[in-house]
């Protein structure tokens, strides 16, 4: 078990904080690994030994610093759902999705494909595309990639009935990644979020995400959950042992990694930058621990400078304050 210690007792954040902090958090970490997303820790530790500190962009697609990879831009496609969500969420959310694909997105040209896309989330959105609808997509039991559990966060932020938000967390994962363990991590993690933006206390939080996980059947989301409680995320970043967490791209491994994160009572950007040195899918993974960290820790806690630097910095702090309004 990781020695968790209490962390300092604050003043309360606000609920646009915290959501500021949510959807801030997840762009930072996706910047943050993007500059050593698929090398290993020992290629990280090589050429950053103290860590990636600082959002300087490149990496194996040579994204400008602070550019949004598909882990910032697929949240952002969810979020805007919300923001005019129309009488189905998930084909709203489904129809954004379209549109980034197709280029019509800040930065890209009409007709232009994104710079990365994710095996499950080509084939989910080629099945939309194809039926026409987002629930009779997905790229089918067996792809349990981390692909939407990236982009879950606005569904935690902005629905505050627990059964609806669980099952539009499910459902807006199934567009690309309708294996039940993608589903249910979702739902899992976003009922963590939830509980933290209500103030929630980390360790109470998670277990409410473990409670989601066996409510819904799935032993597998469960054990994930647990695992990560006792992952010392600062042992693992100095070593590169993270047991059985490979940080490759499994949505399992994503959350683990997520929930020590987020149990971890040091800042939050210690904690993403360790995060980002365990490397393999640091972005994916970054973006997914930084969404929780933000949400526990509110705007403030993430570096200026990183805020700076973000592509949809002033995008999503006005829309944090449509969400908490």
């Amino acid at each position: 078990m990781a020695n968790r210690t209490p962390r300092r007792v604050s003043a309360p954040l606000s609920r646009v904080d915290r959501v500021a902090g949510g959807l801030l958090g997840v762009h930072a970490g996706d910047a943050l690994g993007a500059t050593v997303e698929f090398s290993d820790w020992a290629a990280v530790r090589l050429a950053y030994p103290g860590g990636v500190t600082e959002i300087v962009g490149g990496g194996p697609f040579g994204w400008s610093p602070g550019h949004a990879t598909d882990d910032t831009d697929l949240t952002r496609a969810v979020l805007l759902a919300y923001l005019a969500p129309g009488p189905d969420v998930v084909r709203t959310a489904a129809d954004h999705m379209l549109a980034w694909l197709r280029g019509d997105w800040p930065d890209r040209s009409a007709g232009s494909g994104p710079v990365d896309i994710g095996g499950a989330t080509a084939r989910g959105l080629a099945a939309y595309q194809r039926t026409g609808d987002p629930r009779r997509a997905g790229a089918g039991t067996g792809n349990a990639g981390n692909g939407s559990l990236m982009r879950c966060l606005p569904t935690a932020l902005a629905v505050a009935d627990p059964p609806r938000r669980v099952r539009e967390s499910m459902e807006i994962s199934a567009i690309t990644h309708d294996d039940p363990r993608c589903t249910v991590a979702c739902a899992a993690y976003n009922e963590i979020a939830a509980a933290l933006l209500g103030g929630v206390p980390p360790d109470a939080a998670v277990r409410e995400g473990e409670r989601t996980a066996a409510d819904l059947g799935s032993a597998d989301v469960a054990e994930a959950v647990g695992y990560g409680r006792q992952l010392d995320l600062k042992r693992a970043a100095a070593t590169g042992d993270t047991g059985r967490v490979g940080g490759a791209g499994f949505v399992l491994d994503s959350l683990s990694l997520a929930v020590a994160a987020v149990l971890d009572p040091r800042p939050l950007p210690e904690v993403l930058v360790d995060v980002v040195r365990l490397g393999m899918d640091a972005d994916t993974n970054a973006a997914i621990a930084g969404g929780l960290l933000g949400v526990r820790d509110g705007v403030a806690a993430i570096p200026s400078r990183w805020v700076a630097r973000l592509q949809f910095a002033g995008e999503f702090t006005a829309a944090a304050a449509r969400l908490a309004g």
